[in-house]
């Protein structure tokens, strides 16, 4: 699957509720870098229940300015959250389902969950 065809795609919980849309994703980079880098893996995704537009990096804990753009960005991002990759259980070509006791996860980089 290409990122593309994930980003905007509705994501359901395990009982078929609606939790938003592929806002994002998050990777790591794991072990002992080959050449120039690590090998990345990818973490989970990040859910948007009102928006997926971009975050611009605003999901940066302690980034604030232009206050404007910052406060406008956070308010269209509000409630949205990571889940790991583990928690998801089907990527169909119309929808993801996450398994049922997902846990939600801060979309902060700082916060972000030590995979």
């Amino acid at each position: 699957m290409i990122l593309g065809d994930l980003l905007g795609t509705p994501v359901h919980d395990a009982d078929g509720g609606r939790l938003g849309r592929v806002a994002d994703v998050r990777f790591v980079l794991d072990g002992t870098p080959h050449q120039l880098m690590a090998e990345p893996r990818l973490l989970g995704l990040v859910i948007g229940p009102h928006s997926t537009a971009s975050f611009m990096g605003y999901e940066r804990n302690g980034l604030a300015h232009p206050w404007l753009v910052a406060r406008v960005l956070r308010w269209r991002h509000r409630g949205s959250f990571l889940v790991l990759w583990e928690d998801v259980a089907v990527v169909g070509a119309s929808s993801v389902r996450l398994r049922p006791g997902f846990t939600r996860y801060s979309t902060a980089l700082q916060d972000a969950v030590k995979g």
